[in-house]
């Protein structure tokens, strides 16, 4: 079956941001489906494993606390993009509104920090979306590499990378740009394995 597939060229059928919330509300798409609109195609999502879900407790907690109102802490809903693509990141630090995003949703330039925690992940996290993320302007990304025991910090977005990274390893900490003041132990958020 492979080898028949290999040989026919398959139209896809993207999908606007609009479809893909339409569907949602049609039932087609479940609440708890594990899906995120990507250049207009519906991808499936990695399962969510109990060291994945405890890291964005804890860092959620944790910027919550020494946030308070400066921000607003959005973990794991969507941020729109434009190319018709609304991912949906582990955790995201938003520019405080009024309105509390009812009205209108996220957007990169609303975005102070956003981070994936990834772990089965890494390589779709830290490539195609880590693009689409510098490629919009997001001025800070960080990657929670559970497998690889780091979190890798992008900063200034250039083209579709970043200008600065940095590979923290346990012992070191780690600080969102726009708020020196929180200082964060990688140990803290990577857990124990």
């Amino acid at each position: 079956m492979d080898d028949v597939l290999a040989k026919v060229e398959l139209t896809r059928r993207r999908f606007t941001v609009e479809e893909y919330h339409r569907m949602a509300e049609a039932g087609i798409l479940a609440e708890d489906d594990r899906v995120e609109l990507i250049l207009g195609e519906i991808v499936q999502m990695s399962p969510i494993g109990h060291r994945h879900a405890a890291c964005v407790i804890v860092l959620t907690r944790r910027l919550i606390l020494a946030l308070g109102d400066r921000a607003l802490v959005s973990p794991q809903n969507p941020v729109r993009l434009p190319w018709n693509t609304e991912p949906q990141p582990d955790v995201v630090l938003l520019r405080p509104r009024d309105d509390g995003y009812a009205r209108a949703p996220a957007r990169p330039e609303d975005v102070l920090l956003l981070v994936e925690v990834a772990d089965t992940s890494y390589r779709y996290d830290s490539g195609l979306k880590l693009s689409l993320y510098a490629r919009t302007h997001i001025p800070e990304v960080w990657i929670v590499d559970l497998e690889g025991d780091a979190i890798d910090v992008y900063r200034r977005p250039e083209g579709d990378g970043y200008a600065s990274s940095e590979r923290i390893v346990r012992g070191g900490t780690v600080s969102p740009d726009a708020f020196a003041d929180i200082v964060l132990a990688v140990d803290d958020q990577l857990l124990a394995r």
